[in-house]
């Protein structure tokens, strides 16, 4: 299975009925792919929907109906757009049940660098900043390495995107929960082992008394 697929299907193991969603660009986009058929979401985008549907097929793009990443979207039935304040007002205000974004670095006590990297031209920050901080769950979905180097270290050499402690990460070969006491090793994907992890992870990890192996459905 594509790494890509196999975070986002695991990803989307974490979200319940009813939740109202934010996902990030990259990976996290393919999370809205693989919600189980008995949990019914809704997605938000910071440029002003709630309700955001599928990528529609060849022909049928709006041009006025796009995501945060300006890439074609749909709208499902009784979803309702508004403007940029508003979407912000809702992010905020704490009314988000979940964002899942993707990282650059995460560091030991779970704080995350995702918005840039100095020296490269970047369109601006985006809502990362006040989606870190103001949805109820944070999500990172990402690779465990880029280039070989690990992107969970001891403290990230990145611009921080916020001081809030993001919730969960998931991987392709991990999913780890920071929390006050360090970053717990809670599931291994399958292939890999503990040591796998470890070496190419540059934090300290917690082993879970209850680790796992990831389970994710047609694996």
């Amino acid at each position: 299975m594509d790494s890509k697929i196999l975070i986002a299907k695991r990803v989307a193991m974490e979200l319940k009925d009813g939740d109202l969603v934010n996902l990030g660009i990259g990976i996290p986009t393919l999370v809205a792919d693989y919600i189980p058929k008995n949990v019914k979401v809704l997605f938000q985008s910071e440029n002003g929907i709630i309700g955001m549907g599928p990528i529609p097929e060849e022909g049928l793009e709006h041009p006025d109906l796009t995501n945060a990443g300006a890439s074609y979207v749909s709208a499902i039935p009784g979803a309702v757009c508004f403007d940029s304040a508003m979407s912000f007002g809702i992010i905020r205000g704490g009314h988000l049940d979940v964002t899942v974004l993707g990282g650059l670095q995460i560091d030991e006590k779970g704080h995350l660098a995702n918005w840039m990297i100095p020296g490269k031209m970047i369109p601006g920050m985006g809502g990362a900043m006040d989606l870190v901080t103001g949805a109820k769950r944070v999500i990172i979905a990402m690779t465990h390495t880029s280039k070989g180097e690990p992107k969970i270290v001891r403290k990230c050499t990145l611009p921080l995107t916020s001081v809030r402690r993001i919730n969960l990460i998931v991987t392709d070969m991990a999913v780890i929960e920071p929390m006050q006491e360090g970053l717990l090793l809670k599931e291994i994907a399958p292939g890999f082992t503990v040591e796998d992890v470890l070496k190419a992870t540059e934090a300290e990890l917690k082993i879970s008394n209850d680790l796992k192996t990831m389970q994710i459905e047609g694996m």
